[in-house]
């Protein structure tokens, strides 16, 4: 563990004029949205005829399975495609061919089919099959046009897969990652500060996963006190969790699953060639925290840009006890360009940068509140700074041919943190900056290849990852590099059967901090399934993988440029199970899953000279049940998660699970929504409950339970859709609690990192 400085001119706060100067700013911003309220949309509603007149396109989309029929409808037509996976079970489409508008390209291609859907905002909802009684008009042009339908869910999923689709997002409106995973107990994200959040699935920290945003990997162990991947959630249009089994095509070093982080494009947004922008501000009342977005958007001719900036600035916030939480205050800065051109062709090139940077005063250590018994020069303040970027460039075919449906991939990622650097008065070493940067190039090139009864992705990637140290007196580099190649088919061979499997090799060339290198070799295989017991009411669902991960690289601050790595790191290899029931009837579903994860040699030294091979076996396991209800236009959700984390055969706990896992036990969920649509309302709640867990490591403490309670409403005027009031309550019952998966909380000496006490959140967005 590092000892930092804290720069001067930093630790203070003028509160009173800053409380004042956000009041006004926010008292300014939510008047100008409300005078929106006034103004005559006919400029919105002038654009979105345009968007619809000049929406039309070429499409050619052969009969073929209805999944794999819809995957090419989105890739054609630019829009996001929502499907309930049970939908499309058994079904074919009809053949889409000519020029058309999205809409009645859709309509053609479902036809016959009985599904209905609804086109909104560039996504697709596809939802549920309607009763044979149900009407459905035809179209001037012969196709069947079916009702349309407000959809709240995805229906079934593959086993141990997680989807937050752009519409949870919305509801959501989440201010860091903790509220983006929100109602998914099988998922922690540990810390109260997002610089320092990790995520945690099935209680296995998020670096034993395959992360990519855009498609592009994240590499990001920096610093243990900080997290791995700042995000700013305003960002994002949805995430895919592997929780456990991860396909071949997820990328390499998919240990115990995968996420994948999407960001919004312009034809998100849009529904055809048109321009369009939206601001955003909300002002948290607890810590004074102002945040700021805005963004502008356009698609013309093939062309799209989008361009996105938020800014966020506040005080410290105030934890369940009454008390402020030292180094908790807001200056963030992020933002996403995106520009892609689509030829008449159909081949479509897009390149996208987003950044993020934190630069505030945090806790000398920024995932732990306090240590008792710190040496008196360590301040309990200091500054950081976190700055995370990441650049994708793609390509792909938007008119594919079944056999030709290529994708290349090329990515650049960058997380640098740097601290001050504080030694013992009695060296006589004045403080100085220390920084630590990871960086990924990566890459890859796959192929689709469909067929009658499904699809196979075969492909090759690369990465070339590099972790440097510059510091004084212990300046270190190490570096890894991995080709691997893969397949993956997706199948339905016989009714009420969906099948995936997949393998991959790869061969890493990794390099440790004294130049020595080792080359390493593994295979990868996978295989997960579903199975209808009862056709649309009863789905069994299983899957396991082996997973070979090569050599993980070092965290950057602990890095030693003497470590004896004698004859070298073992590569990390995994073994994840997952079986799984669904049943679904009228809009009930009940679902439940057991799962297991056995990670090996897992790589997490330390920087004694000796210890830089250390390495440890993990092995989670539990299970998760759920039920819901929906309603047309509202829903009600509960679910709970029982997980049992070890390392070495004992259990585990936050510091030696460093970089490996954190102790989880029992967590419940609750969520409940519903939207009176006549009046343009919509509220809900929702609740996380931690029970007390006391299967902890010798000499910890147990870990007591807390219960949350949030609540919102929102608002969108009938007459004016394109403004949007919203309201928060969050933590209702001031509890004073941190997350189960923050650190220290089983150790005597430690304050953890408190979560915010109760906080009212307003919340105002101008779209035009």
């Amino acid at each position: 563990m590092r000892s930092p400085k804290c720069r001067k001119g930093h630790l203070k706060f003028d509160t009173g004029r800053r409380r004042e100067r956000r009041r006004l700013l926010t008292t300014t911003a939510i008047a100008a949205f409300s005078s929106l309220a006034l103004m005559p949309v006919s400029t919105a509603s002038a654009q979105q005829t345009t968007s619809r007149v000049s929406n039309a396109r070429s499409f050619d989309i052969p009969s073929q399975p209805l999944s794999t029929a819809l995957n090419a409808f989105g890739r054609q037509s630019g829009l996001q495609v929502t499907l309930a996976a049970s939908t499309s079970q058994g079904l074919r489409s009809a053949t889409v061919s000519g020029t058309m508008t999205a809409d009645q390209a859709l309509a053609r291609l479902l036809s016959g089919t009985g599904i209905s859907y609804r086109i909104s905002g560039g996504t697709a909802l596809v939802g549920s099959a309607v009763s044979a009684g149900s009407s459905a008009a035809v179209a001037a042009d012969g196709a069947t046009v079916l009702d349309p339908i407000s959809a709240f869910g995805a229906g079934p999923l593959g086993a141990g897969e997680i989807v937050i689709s752009s519409e949870d997002l919305k509801r959501k409106n989440p201010a860091n990652i903790a509220d983006v995973f929100s109602g998914e107990p099988g998922i922690s994200v540990g810390s109260s500060l997002p610089m320092s959040q990790k995520v945690y699935v099935h209680g296995i920290e998020e670096t034993s996963l395959a992360v990519t945003m855009d498609g592009g990997r994240q590499n990001n162990k920096v610093f243990h006190h900080n997290g791995t991947n700042l995000i700013d959630p305003g960002l994002l249009k949805a995430v895919n969790v592997d929780a456990g089994v991860a396909p071949a095509d997820a990328g390499p070093g998919a240990l115990a699953g995968a996420i994948a982080y999407e960001t919004i494009d312009a034809r998100d947004l849009l529904d055809g060639d048109g321009f369009g922008g939206f601001v955003t501000s909300s002002y948290n009342f607890n810590s004074d925290t102002v945040t700021t977005g805005i963004s502008a958007y356009g698609m013309r001719d093939g062309l799209e840009f989008l361009g996105y900036f938020n800014f966020g600035n506040g005080n410290d916030f105030t934890a369940g006890n009454g008390q402020d939480v030292e180094g908790t205050s807001t200056d963030v800065l992020s933002g996403l360009g995106k520009l892609a051109y689509e030829f008449d062709s159909g081949d479509r090139f897009e390149i996208s940068h987003d950044r993020i940077r934190d630069d505030a005063p945090r806790p000398f250590r920024a995932n732990i509140g306090f240590i008792d018994g710190r040496p008196p020069w360590e301040p309990r303040v200091r500054d950081y700074m976190l700055d995370r970027q990441n650049t994708v460039f793609t390509y792909t075919d938007s008119t594919p041919e079944g056999w030709w449906d290529p994708t290349l991939m090329l990515a650049y990622s960058r997380t640098e943190v740097e601290i001050p650097i504080i030694l013992p008065p009695r060296l006589n070493i004045p403080p100085y900056p220390a920084t630590g940067t990871t960086s990924s190039f990566n890459g890859k090139f796959e192929n689709k290849f469909s067929f009658d009864m499904g699809s196979v992705i075969a492909g090759v990637d690369f990465y070339d990852d590099k972790a440097d140290l510059d510091d004084m007196f212990d300046a270190s580099t190490e570096k890894a590099r991995n080709v691997g190649i893969y397949a993956q088919a997706r199948l339905e061979p016989w009714e009420r059967t969906r099948l995936s499997f997949g393998a991959r090799g790869d061969t890493q060339q990794f390099t440790g901090t004294t130049g020595e290198e080792w080359n390493n070799s593994g295979l990868s295989g996978n295989v997960s399934g579903e199975y209808d017991l009862i056709e649309d009411l009863l789905t069994a669902k299983a899957g396991y993988s082996h997973v070979w991960a090569g050599i993980p690289l070092a965290e950057n601050f602990i890095m030693n440029p003497n470590w004896n790595y004698g004859s070298g790191p073992k590569p990390v290899t995994a073994d994840n199970y997952i079986l799984g029931l669904e049943a679904n009837y009228n809009d009930f579903t009940v679902e439940g899953s057991v799962f297991q994860t056995d990670i090996d040699d897992a790589r997490t030294p330390r920087y004694a000279v000796t210890r830089g091979i250390e390495a440890h076996d993990v092995r989670s396991r539990g299970f998760e049940i759920g039920a819901g209800y929906s309603w047309g236009d509202g829903f009600f959700k509960v679910k709970y998660a029982n997980i049992d984390v070890e390392i070495d055969g004992k259990p585990a706990d936050s510091d030696l699970g460093t970089y490996l896992a954190a102790p989880a036990g029992q967590i419940i969920t609750l969520q409940a929504v519903h939207t009176l649509t006549d009046w343009g309302v919509t509220f809900g709640a929702d609740a996380e409950i931690a029970l007390d867990y006391d299967d902890v490591a010798d000499g910890s403490k147990p870990f007591e339970g807390y219960q949350v309670f949030n609540a919102f409403v929102e608002y969108v005027p009938p007459e004016r859709p394109n403004l949007l009031l919203r309201a928060e309550l969050k933590n209702i019952f001031d509890e004073t609690y941190s997350d189960r998966a923050t650190y220290g909380q089983e150790f005597g000496t430690v304050t953890p990192l408190y979560e915010p006490g109760r906080s009212f959140i307003l919340t105002a967005k101008a779209t035009f």
